[in-house]
């Protein structure tokens, strides 16, 4: 693996580290309170992020097995699937996150090096090369970190993720958390 996505993999180790720090210490009425994003709860905000891995990494296996996969079968399953996973609990949540992180991992380790230049189809009529994924899955975790409002902060952000450049939207995303 390139050592910058090897670097960027280590980032994504630590963030998931600390979300799933925060993550366990939730109680079942602080997961259904509500997050920083509008009309959702902590809960929607962690079944997002476990989806968002989970759809990350269908890109990957596609790139990996030379099968294309969708991330989200379509944007409507994709808010089904978060409102419909909104409601568990803590313990669930939690569980849910750390088996997708793994997953995410998992599917990481086995990218064949070659394969991290091909592309793949992002939700919208876009494609980027399979190592953008990386950053992508990086960016979501950083941000809905925050968006939990469960203490995490810009502030609490590692220096590297503040100097990353990134292209739009992510880069707007980052900025507007700053304000």
């Amino acid at each position: 693996m390139d050592p910058s996505l090897k670097d960027l993999t280590a980032q994504i180790d630590d963030a998931t580290s600390l979300l799933l720090s925060t993550a366990v210490r939730l109680t079942d009425d602080q997961v259904r309170q509500p997050s920083l994003l509008p009309g959702w709860s902590r809960g929607h905000v962690l079944t997002h992020l476990a989806r968002g891995g989970d759809a990350l990494r269908n890109l990957l296996d596609g790139v990996r097995t030379g099968t294309p996969r969708p991330a989200y079968a379509s944007q409507e399953a994709r808010a089904a699937d978060i409102e419909a996973g909104s409601g568990r609990t803590a313990a669930e949540l939690t569980a849910d996150l750390r088996e997708s992180a793994a997953a995410w991992r998992a599917a990481v380790d086995a990218m064949p090096d070659d394969a991290w230049t091909e592309q793949v189809s992002i939700p919208g009529p876009k494609t980027i090369p399979a190592s953008q994924v990386v950053i992508r899955r990086l960016v979501e975790i950083e941000l809905h970190h925050v968006d939990l409002d469960a203490g995490y902060r810009p502030s609490d952000w590692p220096t590297t993720f503040n100097q990353l450049e990134l292209v739009e939207p992510m880069r707007g995303q980052r900025a507007d958390r700053l304000v």
